[in-house]
């Protein structure tokens, strides 16, 4: 499994983006035991205190919790897995009507466009 990490932005902050979307995307669920700081900078490709950094800033946030000799766990709090899920939908949604506007697409009109894709009904463009 890639990574896809890049040197634009810091790598932790790359790290915490991708638990938190594996764990909004259901890779991992509430109770899981996530693989040991080890494996997961194997995985990842980055040093073990790097990988660690991200996993000490998810346990700020309350989304991972750890034992003390069993290791790290996904929250149990389903709630506050809808409610990240529901931050970044409204990040990225906010990220892309800005972009439609950089292209001179009002907000109605790119609602429209979704709306016209998601029903297969525009021939020109790849399909979900």
């Amino acid at each position: 499994m890639s990574w896809n990490l890049d040197s634009d932005r810091p790598i932790f902050i790359q790290i915490i983006e991708k638990i938190q979307m594996d764990i909004i995307s259901g890779l991992y669920h509430p109770g899981d035991k996530l693989p040991s700081v080890r494996d997961l900078a194997q995985e990842a490709s980055v040093n073990p205190n790097t990988m660690q950094k991200a996993l000490s800033e998810l346990e700020r946030t309350r989304l991972v919790y750890s034992l003390r000799t069993s290791g790290r766990f996904i929250t149990e709090d389903t709630a506050m897995i809808e409610h990240l899920k529901s931050e970044l939908a409204k990040e990225i949604i906010a990220q892309f009507l800005s972009n439609m506007q950089k292209l001179g697409i009002q907000k109605e009109e790119a609602i429209s466009l979704i709306s016209e894709i998601s029903k297969g009904d525009c021939h020109d463009t790849v399909r979900m």
